[in-house]
């Protein structure tokens, strides 16, 4: 991971198979719409939220309660000049016990300062992994996007 590729530390009490079921669970803290599968080695699935973003994903490294890779086949972004500006970036998830909790750094690697959408892509990361993801490992319901409504402030703003 370079220095400024984005990431985000996220500590849980429960196990890191529990963090590792959650984060395989894409429609329970992204997006209630995810397509396809997202589990285990070579699924590939895709997000969108309204007419704003599309991306497909594939899992390429799935090691249950350590680790979770994603590909960024396909991306849409409607509200940059580069429109497929997540192309062949990875997503990734590194699960850890540390004395008794689970850590999950999660990493978008390609997600650079330069890119025209890093700003609204780390605010929305950032909500999606530290408020979602974390309440779906910790209380079993995230706080998906669901039929179209938006999840950020930015989501808010960029659909309507």
């Amino acid at each position: 991971m370079a220095a400024s590729d984005f990431s985000t530390t996220l500590w849980v009490d429960q196990s890191p198979l529990e963090a590792f079921n959650a984060i395989n669970n894409v429609r329970g803290w992204w997006s209630e719409e995810i397509e396809g599968d997202s589990d285990k080695l070579n699924d590939e699935f895709d997000y969108h939220f309204v007419d704003v973003h599309r991306c497909k994903m594939k899992l390429i490294e799935v090691i249950p309660g350590k680790k979770v890779v994603w590909l960024v086949l396909e991306n849409y972004f409607k509200f940059t000049k580069d429109k497929n500006e997540w192309e062949g970036n990875k997503i990734s998830f590194d699960i850890a016990d540390v004395d008794g909790k689970t850590r999950i750094v999660f990493a978008h690697l390609g997600l650079v300062p330069e890119y025209e959408c890093f700003e609204i892509c780390r605010n929305a990361w950032t909500q999606y992994i530290q408020h979602s993801l974390a309440s779906l490992i910790s209380t079993g319901k995230g706080q998906p996007n669901a039929s179209g409504k938006p999840t950020t402030a930015d989501e808010e703003r960029l659909s309507s």
